[in-house]
């Protein structure tokens, strides 16, 4: 029997109606952060939960009780009186809700592989609302496009960091779990989920079957094509073009090979050799090779 704290219970009901406001559809968690109802076809056949999504009229479907509606989150957690957090669900409208989540449980830093990868593939992510976790680690909140599904993933774009996307949750702010409190970063509250950067949506999403005569990246065999995007480069890009190329350069086979020519193109934008070659070792670590 699960222990009942009323306290938590109504604290987490009080944060869930105040997500609904923004229209964020949630469902009541466990101290396990588990979905607190559990399914009611948890006797009947194998097939059968994965099946109905609600459909049936009974709560305990997961991430498909989610709902806004004020009255319906009251009977979620009249249901599970011993939830002491909740859940939002991603991918819903209107905000299509993608979460990055930054985990501290790998060896990685994850803060920094996120960092590397907005410069690989120049990208931002803009001010938004962020959780913080009870282990240290972080959810960024970002908006999705309505006519794309982003899928859930773990340690795809870099150990450590794992996104909610539809048919996944997050864990609420106020939540209260066996190891803490999940609470929002000073300054972020009052914010919208931000758009997804289009460079790291592009990330996020399955690949798309390349349609015949679309030109690629700028790349050749050779790494010309590369060469010159970093010669292009202008004041206050060139390190961020130069990794791009690198990672590209090593993603091609061709790393080695274009290390001189890219120091040389480097240094003609301006960079010293040592930044250069800083630069294009952290592009090789990064691609998992070795500068």
């Amino acid at each position: 029997m699960a222990t009942i704290d009323r306290r938590a219970t109504t604290l987490a009901l009080a944060h869930a109606l105040s997500a609904a406001e923004r229209g964020l559809a949630v469902i009541p968690l466990s101290r396990t952060k588990l979905p607190a109802l559990r399914s009611p076809h948890r006797a009947g056949p194998p097939a059968e939960p994965l099946s109905c999504h609600g459909e049936c009229g009974r709560f305990g479907h997961g991430v498909h009780d989610a709902s806004t509606d004020p009255a319906r989150i009251r009977e979620l957690f009249a249901a599970a009186p011993w939830a002491t957090g909740y859940g939002i669900a991603c991918g819903l409208p209107p905000h299509h809700l993608v979460g990055v989540d930054l985990d501290t449980k790998s060896e990685t830093d994850s803060s920094a592989a996120l960092r590397e990868l907005a410069l690989r593939h120049l990208f931002t992510i803009p001010p938004t609302v962020v959780v913080l976790t009870p282990s240290g680690g972080r959810h960024l909140w970002l908006t999705g496009p309505s006519d794309s599904v982003v899928p859930n993933s773990a340690g795809r774009l870099a150990p450590g960091i794992d996104i909610r996307g539809a048919g996944g949750y997050l864990v609420g702010p106020g939540s209260r779990t066996r190891h803490g409190v999940y609470t929002t970063a000073p300054g972020t509250s009052h914010l919208a989920p931000a758009p997804c950067p289009p460079a790291l949506l592009r990330l996020l999403l399955p690949p798309r079957r390349p349609t015949p005569g679309t030109p690629d990246a700028p790349n050749t065999p050779d790494g010309r094509g590369l060469i010159h995007f970093v010669l292009a480069a202008h004041e206050g890009q060139r390190n961020t073009r130069l990794f791009w190329a690198a990672c590209r350069a090593y993603e091609n086979g061709i790393g080695p090979a274009l290390l001189g020519p890219l120091l040389e193109a480097a240094q003609a934008t301006g960079l010293t050799e040592r930044e250069a070659r800083t630069t294009i070792a952290s592009a090789a670590r990064m691609t998992g090779h070795r500068p």
